[in-house]
């Protein structure tokens, strides 16, 4: 499912028109991102959660060239998604 799709399935099972739809998931995506880059987790009981971790720079294999020499990869942040449980169960049954 990409974002138009997605869209579409909020708009038809909550009533809302597209354009109300794509302004509502547009939200929740910045709350997300706005949480995310201010260092807090968003917990959706049941859903998941989403953190932000940082990475350290380390020495890594150039996938692109395996046999040449190690490159070194810069720190970063990186998300992080922990599925809840009754998301697990729902995609598992």
């Amino acid at each position: 499912m990409n974002k138009g799709q997605l869209v579409d399935k909020i708009a038809e099972d909550a009533g809302l028109t597209k354009k109300q739809a794509t302004a509502a998931l547009e939200a929740v995506m910045g709350a997300v991102k706005g949480a995310l880059k201010e260092g807090d987790k968003v917990s959706l009981v049941g859903f998941g959660t989403w953190s932000s971790v940082h990475r350290a720079e380390r020495m890594g294999v150039d996938p692109q060239n395996p046999k040449g020499p190690k490159r070194k990869y810069p720190a970063k942040n990186v998300v992080k998604f922990k599925a809840g449980k009754d998301l697990e169960s729902s995609v598992n049954s």
